[in-house]
């Protein structure tokens, strides 16, 4: 299951993304000379009438368009064929195409990635529905207390209203979430209402390691209390196209949350996970059925996004960085710059490919994790 889930998952995925770049490549008249899902030796593989390649590779672990005039799928610009290039190849050449041109190309491939996400995520909320409280005064009404409480030992009551966190305020039952999960043993005040008086409550988030039926374990930070009932309501197209959204934006602050946690030191960089915790995961999620999938599918979309993202030299958002300086300085970063800068990005996405892989490796039930 575990190979089946991830190929099902992967495979789609990177196409989406690969096919962000390649169609915006076209709509502005950019060759690509090369579609590749995976890396390294061709499997198999096509040639369309455009000149095109289109090649299944031997590493499905990634994918490329390789546009007329690159050197390498990292698309640092072949000065040598771009001196040679007369004016058509010059037109079909991504690296003489406009600015804004080029920075849209590159953005499209994670903007697809979060379109899909959008569109998944829209489509569960319209089918199945979105949890509302069934009345809405007791969506962040203290209810009950869960087993060795945080919020009760503190001294918060069942009636008592959540009204903010660190004096942010609280709307709904999942802005609580938001302000909690992540922030395992934070400090923080939680001010409430009762019997008509605001209250404020100093306490510490409880933290609690939770598993899944699988067995997989994370450390998230409990308040330990219940709110009022929950029911599902399906939503209109345009309603759940925005609760898609939101939802989206959330999850996305949640990565960039997670990720500024590990760079500081307040998680362990043993929590981030690579393509064996993937095909973990991907498997699981299948044996749960299609709608479990097909969830699990839009959240590592969103994750290819955020990550692509990155400013970092050889992924979409170190070319967008690369673009940014262009724009300030009226010219292009010296080809000596970008390769040495691509060169350095490959290195720090190798080493964490290490780090995460080993860390997939060692959390496998074969090593007694």
């Amino acid at each position: 299951m575990y190979i089946v889930g991830i190929l099902l998952l992967l495979g789609p995925l990177i196409t989406v993304h690969e096919l962000g770049h390649y169609l915006v490549g076209r709509w502005f008249g950019v060759k690509a000379d090369i579609f590749s899902i995976g890396f390294g030796k061709e499997l198999f593989g096509w040639s369309d009438k455009r000149g095109t390649r289109w090649r299944i590779a031997a590493i499905p672990l990634g994918g490329y368009v390789q546009f007329h005039g690159d050197m390498n799928p990292a698309s640092i610009p072949n000065q040598e064929a771009l001196k040679g290039f007369g004016a058509r190849e010059r037109d079909e050449s991504f690296q003489c195409k406009p600015l804004w041109q080029r920075a849209l190309i590159v953005f499209a491939g994670p903007a697809t990635n979060l379109l899909l996400t959008i569109g998944i995520f829209a489509t569960f909320f319209a089918v199945v529905g979105r949890p509302v409280p069934i009345d809405p005064e007791d969506s962040t009404t203290v209810s009950r207390f869960a087993e060795n409480s945080a919020a009760q030992e503190a001294g918060v009551e069942v009636g008592d209203r959540i009204l903010a966190i660190d004096g942010n305020p609280i709307v709904e039952f999942r802005d609580i979430s938001d302000k909690v999960m992540l922030y395992p043993d934070k400090q923080i005040v939680l001010e409430v209402e009762r019997d008509g008086e605001r209250l404020s409550i100093p306490m510490t988030i409880g933290a609690s390691v939770e598993q899944d039926q699988f067995g997989n374990e994370a450390r998230v930070g409990r308040l330990g209390f219940y709110s009022g009932e929950f029911t599902f309501v399906s939503l209109t197209i345009p309603q759940a196209v925005g609760q898609a959204m939101n939802a989206s934006w959330d999850l996305t602050k949640m990565m960039a949350t997670g990720v500024g946690q590990i760079l500081t030191g307040d998680r362990s960089i043993k929590e981030l996970g690579g393509p064996v915790k993937i095909a973990k995961y991907s498997g699981e999620q299948l044996s749960l059925g299609l709608a479990a999938f097909v969830n699990f599918a839009a959240l590592i979309s969103l994750n290819l996004a955020f990550i692509n993202l990155l400013p970092i030299p050889a992924l979409d958002g170190g070319h967008l960085a690369f673009y940014a300086a262009e724009a300030v300085r009226r010219k292009p970063v010296s080809p000596r710059g970008m390769e040495l800068a691509y060169r350095t990005g490959v290195a720090i996405v190798l080493m964490l490919m290490v780090v995460v892989t080993v860390n997939d490796l060692v959390s496998l039930p074969i090593f007694g994790s």
